[in-house]
Parts: structure tokens; sequence; C-alpha cells
């Protein structure tokens, strides 16, 4: 994969669908799929035919995705799926997408989900961009009217969509921390090409013979030499059975605070010129925009904190954190109301 990756530099690539087409809904779908969603989708994707999303997070739920409210019930040879989801990454150029839905209320949160696939543009779904404090409409939130999905569109076993998402998640860390074998091109994170921009920009801002700006571009890209050494760490443990898949969210965790460090030593650099900006400057522009998303990294894919449970609980072995409900069917869990679509904003 690194092999390709540099050979291909100086061609254009579809980096776009790396992260989530390729490199976790794909994924998934080689890992838990049918023969038949498999022959069915997965040569379409190769050929950029369909674009994939997931529909995971809710408008209730924070981190807690087994917390899903989002309901798919039996009729006949169809499931009718009726909730919203939210901050679904290019939903709006989306044609499918993995929907885990509650499908038994009578057990434990974990054990009543079931993993679907969605054609996005059939009757009953809507999708609405939300526009985000530096101007951009990549999240959407998406609203399910009585969505008609055939029975064999389920992805594993009904009832057992938490074994799905739980993989699904750990291709998704391994994707948003620079690690997955199934992207390719030089934008396969964030943090990837940063350090060269900061380097531009210290030349074009004249601070490159500056003690202060050399020293900040330096840590950039000991941040991203260290990523790269650490990517080949874990993943030789992983391949090696030392480790176990969930070492991924260490990926996870080390991307997100490394972009949002590199972000803040770009404001560093370009000072009050990132607050407003002339044309024909686009580095002060994108770190300035860059800034104002800072924390995304530490949200998206879950949690910072999220992440460090899982590597203290399923890598190094420590106590599992309490949960009140664990245990509680969840038809006796107390939970918030989910939003339907004439509650929500007609502008966003």
């Amino acid at each position: 994969q690194r092999a390709f990756t540099q050979e291909s530099l100086d061609y254009e690539l579809p980096t776009s669908l790396n992260v989530p087409t390729f490199s976790i809904l794909a994924a998934t779908l080689l890992d838990f799929g049918t023969e038949t969603q498999k022959q069915r989708h997965i040569p379409a994707i190769l050929r950029g035919e369909e674009i994939w999303v997931q529909f995971l997070s809710e408008p209730t739920g924070g981190s807690d995705l087994a917390g899903c409210l989002t309901r798919a019930d039996r009729d006949g040879d169809i499931w009718v799926l009726r909730g919203s989801k939210i901050w679904s990454s290019s939903a709006y150029v989306a044609d499918y997408a993995m929907c885990l839905a509650r499908t038994d209320w009578n057990v434990p949160k974990h054990q009543g989900l079931t993993m679907f696939i969605v054609d996005i543009h059939q009757p009953g779904v809507q999708v609405e961009q939300i526009k985000m404090v530096n101007g951009e409409m990549e999240f959407c939130q998406e609203f399910f009217d009585d969505v008609a999905i055939p029975a064999e569109n389920v992805i594993g076993e009904v009832n057992d969509g938490w074994r799905v998402a739980s993989a699904l998640l750990v291709h998704e860390h391994a994707a948003t921390g620079g690690a997955s074998p199934y992207a390719s091109g030089v934008a396969i994170t964030r943090s990837l090409g940063q350090d060269e921009a900061l380097v531009e920009l210290a030349n074009t801002s004249g601070q490159a013979d500056e003690a202060s700006a050399r020293q900040l571009v330096a840590e950039a890209r000991m941040l991203n030499l260290v990523q790269r050494q650490f990517i080949g760490r874990v993943t030789e443990g992983i391949n090696a059975g030392t480790m176990n898949g969930h070492a991924m969210a260490m990926f996870k965790l080390y991307g997100a605070t490394t972009v949002s460090r590199q972000i803040e030593i770009g404001l560093a650099l370009a000072g009050e010129h990132a607050v407003g900006w002339v044309p024909g400057t686009p580095l002060n522009r994108r770190f300035g925009q860059l800034y104002l998303m800072r924390q995304g990294g530490a949200l998206a894919g879950g949690s910072n904190e999220i992440q460090r449970n899982i590597i203290s609980e399923r890598v190094l072995g420590m106590p599992r954190e309490w949960s009140a409900d664990r245990e509680m069917p969840f038809r006796d869990v107390r939970t918030n109301r989910m939003p339907t679509r004439a509650a929500a904003p007609a502008e966003r």
C-alpha cells in the first residue's frame, strides 16, 4: 500500500472515496456482507458508482451508539425504519448507508440492534445539511419516515448489529488514524501534508528564519514522523497477534490530537492573517477555517474520551467503566425523545 501511494503521487486519485466508502464501509461489507450483497455493491463501489456513508450517531445519543433509538420493525418481507441520525459526513452526496437500528426492545441495549443497508434515494429518507461555524456543510442529519428496507439488506444477523458496528468502528479508527489498508493516495489523513503547508506558510509570511517559527514547524514534522512509525509498530503487532484490533483506537486518538496541535501551529504562524485574509492567501484562509473546526477530529469516530476507554479496557485489560443500563432491558431505560421531521427547523 505504501509503495502504491508513493508511485501514484503524480496521478489524480479519487481520494474523497477513501473515507468512509473504501476504508470503513466497503471493508465492513467484506467482513459481514452476504455473497449477494458483496457481488452487488463492491464492484460498483470500486467503479465509483456508489458512495456510502454511515448512519450511527443520533441527536439524543452523544457517544453512546448502543443507546440507539432509531427503530426498525419487521413487517413481512421488509423492515420499516423510523427515527433520525446525525453528523453523517457527506450524506447529501451518498447513495447507500449502513444504518444501525433497534430491532428488539426487550433485551439489553447492545443485544437488540441490527445493521441495515439503506438506499438513501428511496421514499421516506430526508437528508438535511448542517451549516458549521466555518461555513462548510459537510455534516448532515437524516430523518426516516416509514422507510421500507428489504429483509435481504440486513448485514450480519438480526439483533447482532453491535458486533457489526464494533468492527466498523475498528475500521474507522484505522482510517481516521491513517492506518487503513483500504485507502490510497497522499490525503489519507488530514495530518499528512500538514507540515508541508506549515513550511510554505512560514516562508510566505517571512518567518522562515525566525527561531520560534522554525521550532513550531519542526514540532509539526516530528508529530508526523512519530505517527508514521507508530502506525507501523502497532500494525505489525496486530498482524502478529500480540495486539487486538481495538488497538486501532490508538491511531484515532493520536491522529486527533496531532491534527488539533498542527492546526494550532498554523494559527500561530498565520497570526492575525488567519482571522481576516485577502485573495491570494489560501494558507491563511485554510488555517483560519481549520481552527474553527479543530475539535472535529476529537469527536468524529468517537470522542477522545471514548478512545481512552477503549484503550484502557480492551487493549490494556483494565476494569470496564460502570454503567447503570448495561444489563437492563432497553424498554426500561430512561431515554430522551427521538426528534421527528416535523420538529426539525426548515433552514440550517
